[in-house]
């Protein structure tokens, strides 16, 4: 097969913790074709179909110039002729990353199989997917009103507050009882109520990790990583310090990742990230979850091996 990924600058890829490139890895392994872009060198024009300027890949097995690449012609290829495009550009989901999503899905159009689907990535905000599964979630509200958070506190007492674009941990606050700077951190993220919110009730769980649950093709991955705070953070998230901690999932995990992964794979959701904190749900990762090498390196279980096990699935599913 002939896989495009799309994705950030390779030369930033960190190929010892990076999932992309273990998807990479894990195909060239078996034979396929690997070639990548970034979403800027996405373009279309009236009369031509959805073409990128790629690069074809041969990683060398080598820490460091770990890939050589061959630029295509001027003009770039047509998205259409690769066998699937693996859209893995990380967050932040900006102006740019929603506008990528819609010539991928004029890419669809044309004939190029794109996963994770572009209209589902669309659909399904990191923070806010949640909403759809209201029965595996804590106390949560989600508002731009100052005043609804401060009632909100006034009932949780011990409260998380985070913007929804954010990544990585970036953003978040606790108040505790005190409600101390609970009016700054409102101003900071609302901006005078033109920005919503999400406030959730604080997990005292965290300190045993934000769990990583993987699912693959609706399928859930028998292990996930625990992200446990360290230092005093409240921040779990591995970009924040957090500590990678592989485990296999308990019975509340794979209730919620049994219950979701199917549904949210029918529209088009190959791989999803559930973070869970104790026995509720706070997100579902749908642009680039990661985590495969950091499961793999410490439970031996392949996480890219599964993963191209279901996108060659997912392939071979199309009717010619």
């Amino acid at each position: 097969m002939n896989l495009l990924f799309v994705a950030d600058p390779l030369a930033s890829f960190k190929i010892y913790k990076d999932t992309t490139f273990a998807m990479m890895r894990e195909a060239q392994r078996r034979g396929h074709h690997i070639s990548a872009c970034e979403p800027q060198d996405i373009r279309w024009q009236r009369g031509q179909p959805v073409r990128a300027q790629v690069r074809d890949l041969t990683l060398t097995g080598h820490a460091t110039d770990w890939f050589s690449a061959v630029p295509c012609a001027p003009g770039g290829r047509a998205l259409k002729d690769f066998d699937a495009v693996v859209m893995r550009k990380d967050p932040p989901f900006d102006s740019e990353f929603f506008y990528a999503t819609h010539l991928l899905e004029q890419a669809e159009r044309e004939g190029a199989r794109v996963f994770n689907k572009p209209r589902a990535l669309r659909d399904h905000p990191e923070k806010l997917a949640i909403l759809e599964f209201p029965q595996f979630i804590g106390p949560t509200l989600v508002t731009r009103d100052a005043q609804d958070i401060r009632q909100f506190h006034a009932e949780h007492h011990d409260i998380i507050l985070k913007p929804l674009d954010g990544m990585g941990g970036m953003g978040i606050f606790r108040v505790r009882e005190d409600g101390l700077n609970l009016g700054g951190i409102i101003e900071t993220l609302n901006k005078g109520g033109a920005q919503t919110v999400m406030v959730q009730k604080f997990l005292p769980a965290i300190a045993q990790g934000d769990k990583r649950v993987l699912v693959i093709g609706g399928q859930p991955v028998p292990y996930c990583l625990a992200r446990i705070p360290q230092g005093g953070e409240v921040r779990g998230n591995l970009a924040a310090g957090g500590k990678g901690v592989a485990q296999p999932l308990s019975a509340r995990d794979r209730e919620i990742a049994e219950a979701i992964g199917p549904v949210l794979a029918k529209r088009g959701l190959l791989l999803i990230g559930l973070d869970v904190i104790g026995d509720s749900l706070t997100e579902i990762n749908v642009t680039s979850p990661t985590c495969f090498q950091e499961i793999r390196d410490q439970t031996g279980f392949d996480v890219a091996a599964m993963f191209v096990d279901a996108l060659e699935a997912a392939l071979a599913s199309v009717t010619p």
